[in-house]
């Protein structure tokens, strides 16, 4: 899984933290792209979560996780310092759609995304947003990843109310769960990785 791989190279990085200084060079321009796309993707996963009729996706409203207001409060911190906010990129937009076509078709596929991309934010992505801060941003602390209360522990309510979802689901929806986990790695690995 991708996630894990980058969540290792960023500790190892943090561990050798001037071995590797000259591989990774983040730069401004790159990392407001990447949460301008961040953004996108969380208002189109926040709003069909709130917006669906489908009763399998009230239990995921409201859950602490959401980062969408978390992303713009950065974004306008950016502009405040006179950066460029530019539009999404085109696989930013591409998985959004992508989403949301899931969302239509299956309540279970589409919150396999859900719970993965929360749990890539928190598991590799406050690694990586830390050695963001301390490169180019003077160490300052991003509102993406902060949240209502203990990340893992919020995270770890998402995943009781999937499993109790699955317990009722039909079996044929949990047998795709397995191959989208490989989905979701190349459809919002292309937002993470093409940097």
């Amino acid at each position: 899984m991708w996630i894990l791989k980058i969540h290792r190279t960023a500790a190892k990085e943090e561990e050798d933290d001037d071995s590797d200084e000259e591989t990774w060079k983040p730069c401004v321009e790159g990392f407001v792209k990447y949460l301008v796309d961040n953004q996108f993707v969380f208002d189109t996963i926040e709003r069909i979560v709130d917006q669906s009729d489908d009763v399998a996706y009230a239990y995921f409203r409201n859950t602490g996780l959401e980062q969408a207001g978390g992303v713009s409060k950065d974004l306008e911190w950016f502009s405040g310092q006179g950066v460029v906010i530019p539009e999404p990129s085109t696989p930013g937009v591409s998985y959004a759609k992508y989403l949301e076509e899931l969302a239509e078709r299956s309540a279970s596929l589409f919150l396999s995304h859900f719970y993965n991309i929360y749990f890539s934010h928190i598991v590799g992505g406050q690694v990586i947003a830390k050695q963001v801060s301390k490169k180019i941003l003077e160490g300052r602390e991003l509102e993406l990843y902060k949240w209502d209360g203990e990340a893992e522990e919020l995270l770890k309510g998402v995943r009781e109310n999937l499993n109790m979802l699955g317990e009722v689901m039909p079996e044929s929806a949990i047998y795709h769960i397995p191959a989208l986990v490989q989905l979701d790695t190349n459809g919002q690995g292309g937002l993470l990785l093409k940097r």
